[in-house]
């Protein structure tokens, strides 16, 4: 991609964080922003280094992660297009405490904190909604820890598969709903370390799945017959 053909102020007006801004404001936090391509397997910081800025991602993916004293990889989150991280971090002004790395190409957006300061300066409405931005990644953070917690390895991996299935199929108000197809977005190992558990356990339970008719697996591709069937083995994931 040519970056310098890309139009940074609309890609801004599309983000929810940006959305009520005008042309001027628009231009003006463009001038605090970069823009770059990253690599798979590129790191995007490391623990202890300095945040002066938060990220989104454009397009691709980037794994959130902490290295335990073993030496052993957690993965915290995976954000993909559209999503941001590092806000909370970049107004406490300290280091990272976690690494992020891409897991596939990625287009990456980086605000800097200056930029982010001047606007919550100038409009306090653009402060309200970087403050529901952390408010919904914290209520995500304590629904992880409760799944963790509280729910078995089958009901995450199933709470994982439904997370982007609309509340209207779900609920089986959608007439006619046809068989659901999920698209595992990174690979099964990265999503076994985001749900706390090995790579074969993950593996184990999708075919568990699959031998009871639940779902239909072809590589990264999960259909889903009947969402009532599956739906109905989890507690609901609020």
């Amino acid at each position: 991609m040519n970056l310098s053909n890309f139009d940074l102020p609309r890609y801004l007006s599309m983000l929810p964080l940006f959305q009520e801004m005008g042309a001027p404001e628009l231009q003006r936090l463009a001038q605090g922003c970069r823009l770059r391509q990253i690599g798979r397997g590129d790191d995007v910081f490391r623990t202890g280094e300095p945040c002066s800025e938060f990220h989104v991602t454009v397009s691709g993916q980037i794994k959130l992660f902490a290295i335990s004293p073993a030496g052993q990889e957690k993965i915290i989150e995976i954000v993909g297009p559209g999503n941001t991280f590092a806000e909370a971090l970049m107004f406490m002004e300290r280091p990272y405490i976690i690494n992020a790395q891409a897991l596939t190409e990625t287009l990456l957006l980086s605000v800097s904190r200056d930029a982010v300061l001047q606007e919550i300066a100038n409009d306090k409405n653009f402060c309200m909604r970087m403050l529901a931005g952390l408010s919904r990644r914290l209520h995500g953070l304590v629904n992880d820890v409760q799944a963790y917690s509280l729910h078995s390895g089958v009901e995450r991996v199933i709470g994982f598969l439904l997370r982007d299935v609309p509340d209207d199929l779900l609920a089986g108000e959608a007439p006619d709903a046809a068989p659901v197809r999920v698209v595992l977005p990174v690979s099964k190992a990265s999503i076994a370390s985001r749900l706390s558990m090995t790579p074969e356990y993950f593996s184990r339970v999708l075919h568990e799945l699959e031998s009871k008719g639940l779902i239909e697996i072809d590589k990264r591709d999960i259909r889903i017959p009947d969402l009532k069937k599956l739906s109905a083995l989890t507690p609901a994931l609020t």
